[in-house]
């Protein structure tokens, strides 16, 4: 693999840390936290992904099913450098749990609350970021692209059946599930099913995310009423929110 694809596959994971640690304050500010809890977000969402670098140093990739939990990794790392040494247990503990369930499908069940809290902030972050990045991705000419964000899934016309029924039921696709490329952009349609805080669907809308998405879809009668369902779900909860 060419030196220059290497670093823009390592540099796109460095802005992505970057700007999700810009949305989980936002969020951390919205919901009015204190300091404490504020800054446990915020450290959290600097560290969710520290397991990639090892990961793509190791596979030069990013896809997890064909290397390594890069979650699990990274609290691996953090644990081998003692990186959060200075903090108090607690806030060790707390950070720890939120770098490993950043990316698993369900949460489990017994969580505490700061725990919760920052878990969700970090997750909601996180997948409003990747959002931005495919969207990147895919407006960049094939040849500057960093090719690792599309998870190796070829760039063809179709779609899952599979991932979009989920989307039409208001249910998460898991990632097994995908085989295109635009699957993974159904996937992210389907993200706004999991998103915790209204802060988080307030960027979507912002942000254009659901409309940027639907652009860059085939122009089908299905996808058109899947985007409706999600269109209207996130509607509804912010006017429930409001």
């Amino acid at each position: 693999m060419p030196a220059e694809e290497d670093q823009r596959n390592i540099s796109s994971k460095q802005e992505h840390t970057h700007e999700v640690c810009l949305n989980a304050v936002r969020i951390a500010k919205d919901l009015r936290l204190d300091d404490r809890v504020m800054l446990l977000a915020e450290t959290a969402a600097l560290l969710h992904d520290v397991g990639r670098f090892s990961q793509y140093q190791q596979y030069r990739t990013f896809v997890d099913s064909s290397s390594v939990n890069h979650a699990a990794r990274g609290a691996k790392v953090l644990i081998e450098h003692q990186v959060l040494k200075d903090l108090a247990k607690r806030d060790q503990q707390i950070i720890l749990r939120a770098v490993t369930l950043h990316n698993v499908f369900i949460l489990p069940e017994g969580l505490d609350g700061d725990t919760q809290l920052v878990v969700r902030i970090v997750r909601d972050a996180d997948k409003l970021d990747i959002l931005r990045v495919v969207m990147d991705y895919l407006a960049t000419e094939a040849g500057n692209r960093a090719e690792a964000i599309a998870l190796g899934l070829p760039d063809v016309p179709g779609y899952s059946d599979e991932v979009l029924g989920a989307l039409r039921r208001g249910e998460m696709a898991k990632k097994s599930s995908l085989s295109t490329l635009n699957d993974f952009k159904l996937l992210q349609l389907a993200w706004m099913y999991d998103l915790n805080f209204a802060s988080s669907l307030r960027i979507v809308v912002e942000r254009g995310y659901i409309d940027r998405i639907a652009a860059t879809l085939p122009h089908t009668p299905e996808i058109a009423a899947a985007v409706d369902i999600v269109r209207n779900y996130v509607q509804d909860k912010l006017k429930t929110a409001d």
